[in-house]
């Protein structure tokens, strides 16, 4: 009788693991189509769905930057962009995010480490980092100057 138990509970716990999982990939996957059309506060609510299901899920958060960036909610974006490299540090796109960030802010030793950071795992937006600098050279004060 215990391990009839046992086994209907461990049959129902892998049963909602799985629907849960499921969902994510749903809630996500219909937030991608509806940030695609330009119907970002859907959007918005598709991937904090998918958030709720799996908290680690690191490209609802991004794709959630994404839509604040758009929106111009620099606060919301940042957040999301932390969360995001939080879960997965070496997010090339939310790295590149956050060293656009810390330049619009002036803050050129954020960027500086960000950027050496870049450099490690950047495989499809290298080039992006190399821009970014440039600004950096052509803004930042010369030692020379007085």
């Amino acid at each position: 009788m215990i391990r009839v138990l046992k086994f209907t509970l461990l049959f129902f716990l892998m049963i909602n693991i799985s629907n849960n999982l499921f969902s994510n990939e749903k809630f996500f996957n219909k937030g991608i189509k509806l940030y695609e059309n330009k119907k970002y506060d859907d959007a918005k609510f598709m991937f904090e769905k998918s958030i709720v299901f799996n908290p680690k899920d690191s490209n609802s958060y991004l794709y959630l930057a994404r839509i604040y960036n758009i929106k111009d909610d620099k606060k919301k974006e940042e957040k999301n962009l932390q969360a995001t490299l939080l879960i997965d540090p070496n997010n090339e796109e939310a790295i590149l995010m956050s060293m656009r960030i810390a330049l619009e802010k002036s803050n050129y030793s954020v960027l500086k480490d960000l950027s050496k950071t870049f450099i490690k795992v950047c495989k499809k937006l290298c080039n992006e980092n190399k821009k970014i600098l440039e600004t950096l050279a052509n803004i930042e004060p010369n030692d020379n100057e007085s």
